[in-house]
């Protein structure tokens, strides 16, 4: 898993103003500034950024996990806003563009400290949940190793890797756009397959997905 390199950076931007935010209150997870009747930043934005940091957090490579930070900034900053990640309590902030001088975000020349918006990254029960997800995944991979093989089994590994991480599902419920992600974004940047595992990634996805063979637990 690559390492978050924004996380350093952030961490100092935000401690040195703790007190001031800590004194506004923070907001729940997922909040977005109740106060407001039409939030500045759209939900579908809030999604995509909380998304493409998961990614980052995730990536095995740094490279990856850069490409996921950049395409996280140019997503808020269409609207305005300024991503960070507050490490201590792993939580995602947007923050207002008009907040931030010279990438230090300047606290206590803030007014209204709600237009902020924070979504928790820890995830819904992301312990004994994802531990039940893990297992009935972990056991489809051993399925279709001892079904179809080893190359198959990677690819299978990849995708349990991706929906349990990101979406904290087993396999054979993934949607299509989840496939389609997981297909045309994850496995690209993060599964460094062979060329045998590369050309039959789709095929792996449909054996889980689509259930084509019986023995194969949970299809």
């Amino acid at each position: 898993m690559a390492d978050d390199s924004d996380r350093s950076m952030e961490r100092g931007t935000d401690s040195g103003a703790r007190s001031a935010e800590s004194s506004a209150g923070r907001q729940p997870d997922r909040a977005v500034d109740e106060a407001a009747a039409d939030p500045e930043i759209p939900s579908d934005a809030i999604e995509e950024a909380e998304r493409l940091t998961r990614l980052a957090e995730e990536a095995a490579v740094t490279d990856a996990a850069e490409a996921y930070r950049e395409r996280r900034a140019d997503v808020v900053a269409e609207h305005d806003f300024t991503a960070r990640v507050r490490e201590e309590d792993d939580t995602l902030v947007l923050y207002p563009d008009e907040w931030v001088e010279d990438g230090v975000v300047q606290f206590e020349a803030i007014e209204d400290t709600d237009r902020a918006v924070e979504v928790s990254l820890s995830g819904p029960d992301h312990g004994a949940e994802w531990e039940a997800v893990e297992e009935q995944n972990r056991a489809i991979v051993d399925a279709v190793a001892d079904a179809y093989g080893q190359a198959h089994a990677a690819n299978v590994r990849a995708f349990a890797d991706f929906m349990g991480n990101h979406y904290l599902k087993p396999v054979t419920d993934a949607t299509l756009a989840e496939q389609e992600e997981f297909l045309t974004e994850y496995y690209p940047r993060n599964a460094w397959p062979s060329r045998e595992q590369e050309s039959i990634v789709a095929e792996s996805v449909d054996l889980v997905v689509g259930g084509l063979d019986d023995e194969v637990p949970g299809t």
